[in-house]
């Protein structure tokens, strides 16, 4: 048995600095195997393993969808104490610990085991997976590996030390997971208070003025149906480029921006070769861009909104095009973020995306979406509303962050390095 070397870690609780070096083990002498199948069909739920959720209801993972075998015979039992991990996607984390009492079952393309509680402690090994020590016994020969069976986990080392200072390292990490569970728990409820305002400060379909206006506002009349064409004019984005005209040159705003932010960040620009004879529209303040094509209807049109002027002419790549108002002060920036993520703005855009494997949407039809507009002053005041709970809930991402990041160093010093 492999008592190779001891270590003893950066991090110590006081009780324990007087108890002498940890020892070094490999996985499979404190693992066991599952090989637990679902003879007779007995249990029925059938769960997947995700690299955010953990062990997760198949039907709720693949939304309603079935992808299990009729035959689930084959599948391994899972109860309260087990792992399971994608030997396929194990580097991105895609491993789960059954923490409740209800019996399931997984696919035999996943690999379960359990520990051996006389040795290892379930949520000391569980840090132990999501730490650096193990991680870096995943890469060879310069890259990830990508696929790991389990007769390669079990050839993974792990520094161990004794059952008490494994509880108390464990109970010391749970808690503060507690901590950042409870900010997410916060953070969705702000995400779905901004939800339900944005349901309520928009009107709804068919309807002229919104179920929830602010009091100057009550008395202020309908709001005006505009077709998107009569509030500017479109901008294509970036045409003849090969790849090679890419790394090197002027900004441009990728598609990729545009699908995933509000508001653009033009230090993430990438750049592009463009000479000064080319027919290239460059970028304004308060043009507002939109993709055209994307996987889902759900995903198609999505809208950013140039709030900052960028500091060197910008260009907008291909696939996206601007919307450039003709009045600004009529159709401000900072309500324009708001008004394309609105429910009654992503509602049209839904009913004209057109597709099978990819859905787009086309300038005729979209400068055809009528959307609602009321005054520059309600508009100011819309975007004010929002904007302050955006900050919030930029504020309670950062404080997320900051407990992750102080959690990854916690367990770095918590779990010593193994010198080979």
């Amino acid at each position: 048995m492999s008592k190779t070397k001891k270590i003893i870690p950066e991090f110590r609780f006081p009780e324990f600095k007087d108890s002498g070096e940890w020892d070094v083990k490999t996985l499979g002498e404190v693992l066991i195997k599952n090989s637990k199948k679902n003879k007779n069909q007995k249990y029925s739920q059938v769960e997947s393993v995700s690299n955010k959720f953990g062990f997760i209801k198949q039907d709720e993972y693949f939304k309603n969808r079935r992808v299990a075998s009729k035959d689930t015979s084959n599948y391994y039992v899972i109860k309260k104490g087990y792992f399971a991990y994608n030997p396929s996607r194990i580097d991105v984390g895609s491993l789960a610990y059954k923490h409740n009492d209800e019996i399931s079952i997984i696919s035999p393309l996943y690999v379960s085991f359990k520990a051996n509680n006389e040795l290892i402690n379930d949520y000391f090994l569980l840090s132990f997976f999501n730490s650096v020590t193990f991680t870096k016994q995943m890469i060879f020969e310069g890259g990830v590996r990508n696929t790991l069976n389990y007769d390669n986990l079990i050839q993974s080392k792990i520094p161990i030390p004794t059952i008490q200072e494994q509880q108390r390292i464990a109970s010391c990490l749970s808690s503060l997971d507690e901590v950042i569970e409870a900010h997410s728990k916060k953070l969705e409820l702000l995400k779905d208070h901004k939800k339900g305002l944005m349901q309520n400060l928009f009107p709804q379909d068919g309807e002229t003025v919104p179920k929830l206006r602010f009091k100057e506002f009550e008395n202020s009349g309908e709001w005006e149906e505009k077709k998107i064409s009569d509030l500017g004019e479109t901008i294509s984005g970036l045409t003849g480029k090969s790849k090679d005209d890419f790394g090197a040159g002027k900004p441009f705003v990728t598609y990729k921006q545009v699908f995933d932010n509000s508001e653009i960040n033009f230090e993430q620009c990438e750049r592009v070769q463009i000479s000064d004879d080319e027919n290239q529209t460059s970028l304004q303040q308060g043009d507002i861009l939109f993709t055209t094509s994307s996987e889902t209807p759900n995903e198609v049109g999505f809208a950013s909104v140039l709030i900052d002027f960028p500091k060197e002419k910008t260009y907008l790549n291909s696939f996206c095009f601007a919307l450039r108002p003709f009045n600004i002060e009529k159709t401000q920036p900072q309500f324009s973020r708001y008004l394309f993520h609105s429910p009654i703005y992503r509602r049209s855009v839904t009913a004209i995306a057109q597709g099978s494997t990819r859905y787009n949407i086309s300038k005729g039809a979209f400068v055809e979406i009528q959307v609602p507009i009321p005054a520059p002053t309600e508009q100011q005041k819309i975007a004010s509303c929002l904007s302050s709970l955006d900050e919030v809930i930029e504020a309670q991402v950062a404080k997320i962050e900051q407990l992750k990041l102080h959690k990854k160093g916690l367990m770095q010093g918590l779990f010593p390095k193994i010198n080979d």
